[in-house]
């Protein structure tokens, strides 16, 4: 539906849409950026929630930043954190950070809540 088209739709470098490579939602090309820009009058579209090897991406001549703030998601893809900020100017400012050394734990026994801490 709506929400998952949303929460999963993913930048692409060629026109149009097509099925995402994750398996659910769309991919969408520069054109359907451009488009959407235009309809909303917006100048930028900013979004998260896709891994990427810096912290940031900025795609489709500048028109779509995809910023993702977790280094080293899942404890095991060895990406940099970022976050983004905008000046008076309205331009972005991108701060990238890695990921602090993981605690003495076996990786993600943290993520299953505080059972997962004592198995």
């Amino acid at each position: 539906g709506l929400m998952s088209d949303l929460l999963w739709a993913d930048p692409q470098p060629f026109p149009g849409k097509s099925p995402s490579k994750r398996g659910v939602g769309y991919s969408f090309g520069p054109d359907i950026t451009e488009s959407f820009l235009k309809r909303n009058d917006l100048q930028l579209l900013v979004r998260s929630h896709e891994v990427k090897d810096e912290g940031y991406l900025v795609e489709h001549g500048g028109k779509t930043i995809t910023v993702f703030s977790a280094p080293n998601y899942c404890d095991s893809m060895g990406n940099k954190g970022a976050f983004i900020h905008f000046d008076e100017t309205c331009e972005p400012k991108f701060t990238q950070y890695e990921a602090v050394p993981h605690p003495n734990i076996r990786p993600m026994a943290y993520a299953a809540g505080m059972g997962g801490l004592f198995m």
